[in-house]
């Protein structure tokens, strides 16, 4: 069994990242086999996320882990998971800070990723143990995350999201923050882009995030990217040009097969023939009500 350890600044597992801080926690709980490492990256949102919200945060850390860089969040509902999740279903690592005490497991039903987590990561938290999951520590949470990481990812959040914190604190420590656009009818995407329009760089794949901080190309295995959407010779590039014309149209938010082969002017079977090929290739998915949404 794996107890919490206490670490502070004379423990050789202190982040020196934390230092940043204009007020650093005196020391944090540790629960897991792994601590904060270098490189990595925070991704955060929206505890209401969309479907398509979530399979972006799930497929972005998953990029990320299976590239050896650390994910950070919140293990909060919706984004938060989903970056945790796909981190860990990449085999990667990811760090949860939390906004309650190091042995309180919340939300409760978080209990099997909270263990996933502890098994190839670590939770930790400057809250003494028991601390419920009171409003006020969580905008103190974030500014750990924004702390650990060497750039935020924000994928959905309203104008009044937690995630914004977690941005301006990384803005503030001279991070690099990206957000992923969005509807402007879309609540969800309210935040991220209003991020965008104040000069917040886009997230439209890793080549963003790259082209962002380069460092996390110097310190991950040559060519770990080169395959992957968005990264160098991997963006829609690699797909034909009647797969990329069916992308441009399926835009960010889920569409109707009919909706794409009615502008394009093309037969409903041949676009469900296209849609199968972006599909396998991972570019696109099913939702229900028969809908499709991008992936990449």
């Amino acid at each position: 069994m794996i107890h919490p350890r206490w670490i502070d600044l004379a423990s050789p597992d202190w982040p020196a990242r934390l230092m940043h801080l204009e007020s650093p926690p005196r020391g944090f709980w540790q629960l897991g086999t792994v601590g904060a490492t270098t490189p990595c990256v925070a991704i955060v949102g929206s505890r209401r996320a969309t479907i398509a919200g979530v399979e972006i945060a799930t497929s972005i850390a998953r990029e990320l882990g299976s590239a050896g860089i650390q994910v950070v969040s919140g293990m909060a509902l919706g984004i938060d998971a989903a970056a945790h999740t796909g981190a860990l279903d990449a085999g990667g690592s990811t760090i949860a800070v939390l906004g309650c005490g190091i042995d309180v497991c919340y939300p409760p039903r978080h209990a099997g990723l909270r263990a996933r987590i502890i098994g190839s990561g670590s939770l930790i938290s400057e809250e003494p143990a028991g601390a419920p999951p009171f409003k006020y520590n969580f905008p103190k949470r974030n500014r750990i995350i924004a702390a650990l990481a060497q750039a935020v990812v924000v994928v959905e959040a309203t104008e009044r999201s937690g995630a914004l914190s977690t941005a301006r604190w990384a803005a503030d420590l001279g991070r690099e923050v990206l957000a992923v656009p969005g509807s402007i009818r879309a609540r969800q995407s309210s935040g991220t882009n209003l991020l965008i329009r104040d000069g917040v760089r886009p997230f439209l794949g890793i080549g963003d995030l790259l082209e962002a901080v380069p460092e996390l190309r110097s310190t991950v295995p040559q060519g770990a990217f080169d395959t992957l959407p968005g990264g160098p010779g991997g963006g829609l590039e690699r797909f034909s040009p009647p797969l990329r014309e069916i992308l441009a149209r399926m835009g960010t938010q889920p569409v109707h097969p009919d909706q794409v082969g009615f502008a394009l002017g093309l037969s409903p079977s041949l676009v469900a023939s296209r849609l199968g090929a972006l599909e396998l290739a991972g570019a696109v998915m099913s939702l229900p009500g028969g809908l499709v949404a991008r992936t990449v």
